[in-house]
C-alpha cells in the first residue's frame, strides 16, 4: 500500500480498478464515461483536477477520496465567505412570490429600478468583483421576488436575471447544491418565455457540468439550444444566435468532459457559424458570445479532453484576436486558468505559473474566491520549477 501512495493519481485509479476486478469498460459504464476517457486517465494523458470527479471515482471503487488524492495533495481552503453564502441561502429560502408581498410593505422596487439593479449586478460579476456580488445578491434576490409578486408580467425578467447571476456566482464559489437551487428557480420563473428559458439554461449547463452530470448536461443543453435556434441562421437575431451558440458550447464542453471529443468538435463548429454572424464585442444575455468566445471554448474542450498541445495552440490563436481584449475580465481570467491547467499537463509549470499570475492580474477574485483556482495554484506552487512569483502568491493567499 505504501508504494501505491507514490503512484500518480491515474495509476492509483488503475490499481484500485484492478483490485475491484473491473474492466475499463465496466468501470466506464458505472461512471457514465467512455472507455477512452478511463484509458486516458489511467495513462496520465487526462488529468483529474475536479474534486467532484474524484469523489465519483472513489464512490464507484468503494474507497475514500483521500486514497486517490494521496498524502501529497490537499485541496486548498477557500477564503472566508461562508457568511455571505449563508445570506444567499436564506434569501433563496424565502417565498415572497407564492405567499405574496406583506400588506403595507413599502420596499417594493419598481420594475425599471430592478432591471437596473440586475444589470449592475451582472456588470459587477463580469468584472470579477465577486465579493461585491456576494454582498449584493441576498437583497437583490429578495427585491426581485417582491417586485415579481407585485408585477408578475413585467417583473419576470429581473427575477430570472437575479436567479441567473446568483447561480453564476455560486458556480464560481464551488457551491453546486446552492447553485442548482438558484438555477432551478430561474428555469421555473422563465417557463413560457423561450428566450428567458434559454438564458437560464446557460447556468443550468454550468451546474450540471460542475456536478459531473455530463450526459444530462449535453442532452438538456442541446434541447435548449435547438428550441431557441432560428429555422435558418440568417433569420436569427443576434440575441437568439448568442443564446443558441452559448448553449451549444455548453453541450460541447459536456461532451468533452464525458470523453466524446468528436461530438465536442462538431458542436463547437456549429456554434462558430453562429458566432460569425454575431461578431465580437457583444454581450447579449451576458454571454460574451462571438468568434473569440468560440475560440476560447475550443481551448476549454481540449483541456477537458486531455489534449494540452491543442489547448495551447487554440489559446495562442484566440488571444491574438482583437476580440480577446473586448471580453469581460471574468471571461478572460477564467480562460487563463484553463490554459494554466493545459501548460501544467504539458509539464510546463513555468508557463502555467505565468498564466495564473496573468489571471490574477486580470481579475484577482478569480484566484481568491474560486476553490478550483486555489487548488490549481497550490498544485503549481508545489512544482519544483514554479517561479518565486507563484510561491509568493500562494503564500499571500494562504494556499499550500
Amino acid at each position: 500500500m505504501d508504494s501505491v501512495e507514490l503512484l500518480p493519481v491515474g495509476q492509483r485509479v488503475a490499481y484500485w480498478r484492478g483490485r475491484r476486478k473491473l474492466s475499463q469498460q465496466m468501470f466506464a459504464d458505472r461512471l457514465g464515461k467512455s472507455k477512452s476517457w478511463v484509458d486516458k486517465v489511467e495513462r496520465g494523458v487526462r488529468s483529474l483536477d475536479r474534486l467532484s470527479t474524484l469523489q465519483e471515482i472513489a464512490r464507484v471503487l468503494r474507497i475514500d477520496t483521500a486514497a486517490l488524492l494521496g498524502g501529497n495533495t490537499a485541496p486548498a481552503e477557500a477564503p472566508h465567505g461562508a457568511e455571505g453564502v449563508d445570506r444567499i441561502r436564506a434569501a433563496l429560502s424565502r417565498y415572497e412570490i407564492p405567499l405574496g408581498v406583506p400588506a403595507g410593505l413599502r420596499s417594493v422596487l419598481p420594475v425599471d429600478r430592478m432591471l437596473r439593479e440586475v444589470e449592475h449586478a451582472w456588470t459587477t460579476f463580469q468584472y470579477a468583483r465577486y465579493q461585491q456580488v456576494i454582498d449584493m445578491a441576498p437583497e437583490l434576490l429578495i427585491n426581485a421576488q417582491r417586485t415579481y409578486a407585485r408585477a408578475p408580467v413585467t417583473g419576470r425578467i429581473p427575477l430570472v436575471e437575479a436567479y441567473r447571476i446568483t447561480a453564476a456566482l455560486l458556480v464560481k464559489l464551488g457551491d453546486a447544491e446552492l447553485a442548482w437551487l438558484a438555477t432551478d428557480r430561474a428555469m421555473l420563473a422563465a417557463t413560457g418565455d423561450r428566450e428567458l428559458v434559454a438564458a437560464a439554461a446557460v447556468q443550468l449547463g454550468q451546474v450540471l457540468r460542475m456536478s459531473g452530470r455530463t450526459r444530462e448536461a449535453k442532452s438538456v443543453m442541446l434541447a435548449a439550444a435547438y428550441r431557441i435556434a432560428p429555422p435558418v441562421i440568417e433569420s436569427g437575431t443576434p440575441a437568439e444566435l448568442s443564446l443558441c451558440g452559448t448553449l451549444l458550447i455548453q453541450a460541447a464542453l459536456a461532451a468533452a468532459q464525458h470523453g466524446n471529443e468528436p461530438a465536442a468538435t462538431e458542436l463547437i463548429d456549429e456554434a462558430a457559424s453562429m458566432a460569425e454572424r454575431v461578431g465580437d464585442g457583444n454581450n447579449y444575455h451576458h454571454t460574451g458570445f462571438g468568434p473569440t468566445a468560440v475560440a476560447l471554448a475550443r481551448t476549454a474542450a481540449a483541456v477537458e479532453s486531455g489534449d494540452a498541445r491543442a489547448a495551447i495552440a487554440w489559446h495562442e490563436k484566440a488571444t491574438r484576436r482583437p476580440g480577446w481584449r473586448w471580453l469581460p475580465p471574468e471571461h478572460r481570467a477564467a480562460h487563463l486558468l484553463n490554459v494554466a491547467r493545459a501548460y501544467l499537463h504539458a509539464d510546463d509549470a513555468t508557463t502555467a505559473a505565468r498564466m495564473l499570475v496573468e489571471a490574477e492580474r486580470t481579475a484577482p477574485a478569480e484566484i481568491r474566491h474560486r476553490p478550483a483556482a486555489r487548488e490549481l495554484l497550490a498544485e503549481i506552487a508545489r512544482d519544483a520549477c514554479a517561479p518565486s512569483t507563484i510561491t509568493q502568491l500562494a503564500v499571500s493567499l494562504g494556499v499550500g
